[in-house]
């Protein structure tokens, strides 16, 4: 450090100021250097008066061994210093205040033979801390004996502007004084606090010895010219790629300009045989690897590089040996997926370095590393190489492997190196709004392989025209502010844009060890627009064809050339949307065929480019078709009567009753029903109903034909069924026989035996009702060809149930026949318990009988024949009609369905047959 050597001159008397032809005032500038400087005992005739509540608030201080605090410096109105003039030989001052005539500063040193007089004198030493927030000046006592009462305050006012801009009148109304701390036996320490560095300081010394003041000649610094800095901390032991180690330091505070070091090392603590090494601007140094086999201490100092400023004190001693056990080469190391990587290592055990043909490699201390990805760097170095890594997978609280360098034996040391492997596999897509004023990215990371401390930004930069072939990054990109959403992905907006620029997009990875960077893409705005959904959309059923005609509007700002999706369905709860797509539609319409031409169907469009470019616009607003007639019905709905007689009245009561029309018949409503009557006088009249699926009329004549046809707002029925009541055919029986067979619950099987007959059968009505209840009846039409009917209903098997069918001829319904029990046989306990021995005996004779036709053996056919029993000689078998007994068999089958009745359709009649 620089020291300052005051010293006190004794002068009678100051000149007045009259005498003396100044025009300026000297300052000693500080350097970081020993120089002499000479301060003034001035007599109290010519000393000017000070403010008591100065001398006092700033020179009681402590002579006592106490605790000192910088406190804040105390702002001066006005105060009094010495003007000083010198030369080679001479230095003459006085006393100036800052309210006088205004003097400008010079700055200039004081040399040695200027103040050779030697009353008593002082060593100053001035500097700006490390954490350059602090200026401190020592004082040191060397013959001044001093008395008790001594007080010491150093004044200073601080100058943004250079020297040669600055003169005694600035001093005026800015004079600080700083706290002087003279507690130690032999000196004081000043402290100025709140520094601004690259400002002047000016500052002088007033010491109070007893009544008589001392004064100190103007001195000047700039307190980034005197830093002392803190030393450098964190030294370790570094390798290079090459093998090379270095011993590596850190500094404490970021300074504001770069430092230069110096290295010392020593062979032995206790010997003072250390050797000086200096070294630039870098915060390493390269050592030749055999130190680390000797007990070596590094210390490491530091100072401004351009030379200004203080060494800072020596770093605390590292000890080589000590921190050369293993390491790595790098410690910590960070990639993506995919890449390629090399460690390096060198091993020491308790004394000697380990020859690096005796290292292994094992990664997390369970997977050992193949001898095929090691590399011998030299005798001590070892070189490891990954290949094609793979995510990292946290661990707990651990987000790296951990690869460790080992001894050959097995043996390893605590360290590792750290491998930190992120998946950088991002992919970006961005999309147009359908205005064209923005651009929406949009990319997502997996959280579970974020390390802690990283961020993630999305980087990129903007071409004037399109992409390049090859998209890469570049120096000049960009940070786009994205926004985290709910789903761990992140989006960004470009707005406003420019439809044909590329924009060349990146996400950047970024930790404190290192930076990493996904594959660009490039992105044109114009080939990414999602386009607004179609508008105006309308959909109808057409009157006649039934086809679902769909209209729209194509949306703002699109081109002519667009294809389309269309999606409908049946409007309820559960949607099942069906798709038809449009290409390049001029008229803006399609049309579809659609399978239910009666219900409501809601419709969807949306739009894309037709070449394939961007994204599928949302789908449109829906529309909805209106349930409308299409047609006139197909068919007049099927009818049935119930004739009451009224023997007092001697008249028939008829009833009618029909189905109402399903929508595949009606087309889509019907509106009413119309009557038509026609009797054997040729009568006729029609009447209608309009809400209802009776209607009632009085039966007078021997022929009454009616006919119902089914109306809606297109028109009448064409196809219609007829039914004509007639006296006579009424007493025709063609139906001989009429069996019920149940076969569960739910299904009863009608079979029916026809008579010769004269008339042909147009169809068949089969009426049925429970006889225990008063229910409807209920009935069905069923055509003339069939002999039997499945008729599904609840049925009650323990109750009563009444069946009748009656045969429909063209000139009148006939006379019916009716059976009010099901017929048992096949149900009957003891039926069933015979037909469960019976049936496998069928099956073995039958395979029996074949296997008799292909043996020729004459005794093996006697010996089947003796060893089946004779059906006549078995009380089981006595009384059983084996025919009937297949017939219930096939009877007691659940009731086939669809398909499956084809075995029933074919076997049933033989059998029936058969059994007649």
């Amino acid at each position: 450090m620089g020291k300052v050597i005051l010293f006190l001159h004794l002068i009678s008397h100051i000149k007045p100021w009259g005498c003396m032809a100044v025009a300026h005032c000297m300052l000693h500038q500080i350097p970081p250097r020993n120089f002499t400087l000479p301060c003034m005992l001035l007599n109290e005739t010519v000393l000017s008066p000070f403010s008591v509540g100065v001398v006092e608030s700033w020179s009681g201080l402590r002579r006592g061994h106490g605790a000192f605090k910088t406190k804040p410096p105390l702002l001066m109105d006005e105060e009094s210093f010495l003007c000083c003039l010198w030369n080679d030989s001479n230095i003459d001052c006085s006393l100036y205040r800052a309210s006088m005539q205004a003097r400008k500063f010079i700055p200039s040193e004081i040399s040695s033979s200027a103040s050779q007089e030697k009353d008593s004198n002082w060593t100053i030493e001035c500097w700006t801390k490390g954490k350059l927030d602090l200026l401190i000046c020592t004082l040191k006592f060397l013959k001044l004996y001093l008395r008790a009462d001594l007080k010491v305050n150093l004044f200073y006012t601080v100058s943004e502007l250079s020297l040669g801009d600055v003169s005694t009148s600035f001093l005026k109304g800015t004079v600080m004084a700083a706290q002087c701390d003279c507690s130690e036996y032999d000196g004081c320490e000043c402290c100025v606090p709140a520094l601004r560095l690259n400002y002047t300081y000016i500052m002088w010394l007033k010491m109070m010895v007893g009544v008589t003041p001392l004064w100190s000649p103007l001195m000047s610094v700039k307190p980034i010219d005197i830093v002392k800095p803190e030393p450098p901390l964190n030294l370790h032991l570094e390798m290079t790629e090459e093998g090379q180690m270095k011993i590596c330091w850190s500094n404490p505070v970021l300074m504001p300009y770069p430092l230069q070091y110096e290295v010392k090392i020593s062979a032995n603590s206790g010997q003072n045989s250390w050797q000086m090494v200096q070294v630039a601007l870098e915060t390493s140094l390269a050592i030749d690897n055999t130190l680390l086999e000797t007990s070596y201490l590094v210390q490491v100092r530091c100072r401004n590089h351009h030379g200004l400023g203080f060494w800072s004190d020596w770093s605390t001693p590292y000890n080589l040996s000590l921190g050369a056990q293993v390491l790595y080469f790098p410690p910590k190391l960070l990639t993506s997926v995919g890449s390629n990587v090399s460690f390096h290592c060198i091993y020491k055990n308790t004394t000697k370095l380990v020859a690096s043909k005796k290292i292994v490699w094992w990664l997390n201390l369970v997977e050992e590393i193949p001898q095929s990805q090691y590399t011998l760097v030299n005798d001590r170095v070892s070189k490891v190489t990954l290949f094609n890594l793979k995510a990292t997978k946290p661990r707990g609280s651990f987000f790296y492997n951990a690869l460790y360098c080992c001894h050959q034996n097995r043996e390893c040391h605590h360290r590792y190196a750290e491998l930190y492997v992120v998946d950088v596999n991002i992919n970006i897509t961005c999309e147009t709004d359908g205005y064209l004023t923005k651009m929406t990215c949009r990319w997502s990371a997996n959280p579970n392989t974020v390390l802690l401390g990283s961020s993630l930004q999305l980087r990129y930069h903007r071409s004037r025209i399109y992409c390049s072939d090859f998209p890469s990054t570049s120096p000049k990109s960009e940070v786009k502010e994205c926004h985290l959403q709910k789903n761990h992905s992140y989006e960004c907006t470009f707005q406003p844009i420019f439809l044909l620029s590329g924009y060349t997009m990146w996400i950047e990875f970024k930790h404190l060890l290192g930076t990493l960077e996904s594959s660009p893409t490039c992105v044109v705005p114009a080939d990414v627009v999602k386009l607004l959904p179609p508008s105006s959309v309308k959909a109808e059923l057409t009157r006649n064809v039934g086809l679902l005609n769909v209209s729209w509007t194509n949306p703002l700002f699109a081109n002519s050339d667009l294809k389309f999706q269309i999606r409908y369905a049946v409007n309820r709860e559960e949607m099942m949307w069906e798709l038809y797509e449009v290409s390049n539609a001029p008229t803006r319409s399609a049309v579809i065929e659609v399978q239910n031409l009666c219900v409501e169907y809601v419709v969807q469009v949306r739009c894309r480019e037709l070449d394939g470019s961007g994204y599928w616009s949302n789908w449109s607003r829906s529309a909805y078709t209106v349930v409308k007639d299409i047609k006139a019905p197909l068919q007049g709905p099927e009818f049935w009567r119930i004739i009451t007689e009224d023997p007092a009245r001697r008249q028939k009561n008829v009833t009618l009753l029909w189905k109402p029309l399903m929508k595949s018949h009606s087309l889509c409503s019907v509106s009413r029903y119309v009557i038509q009557h026609q009797t054997s006088g040729n009568t006729t009249w029609s009447e209608y109903v309009d809400n209802g699926t009776t209607c009632s009329f009085l039966w007078t004549e021997h022929t009454h034909t009616i006919t119902v046809l089914a109306m809606n707002s297109v028109g009448v029925s064409s196809v219609n069924f007829n039914l004509t009541l007639s006296q006579q055919m009424s007493t025709v029986g063609v139906v001989r026989s009429l069996s019920a067979y149940p076969v569960n619950s739910t299904c009863v099987i009608l079979i029916w035996t026809l008579s010769s007959q004269i008339y042909m059968v147009t169809s068949f009505i089969i009426e049925w009702k429970n006889l225990n209840k008063e229910e409807e009846m209920k009935w069905v039409r069923v055509p003339p060809n069939i002999s039997k009917y499945y008729i599904y209903d609840h049925f009650i098997l323990i109750e009563k149930y009444q069946f009748s069918l009656y045969p429909v001829f063209a000139g009148g319904v006939g006379k019916p026949r009716a059976t009010d029990q099901f017929t048992k046989a096949g149900y009957e306990n003891e039926n069933n318990a015979n037909l469960y021995v019976v049936l496998p005996i069928c099956i073995s004779t039958s395979v029996l009988l074949l296997g008799a036709l292909l043996v020729s053996h004459q005794r093996m056919k006697k010996l089947f024949w003796e060893d089946v029993p004779n059906p006549k000689n078995c009380s089981w078998a006595q009384g059983v009609n084996f025919q009937k007994v297949c017939i219930s068999l096939v009877m007691s089958l659940p009731p086939p369905h669809c398909s499956d009745c084809w075995w029933v359709d074919q076997t049933l009649p033989e059998l029936l047959n058969e059994a007649t």
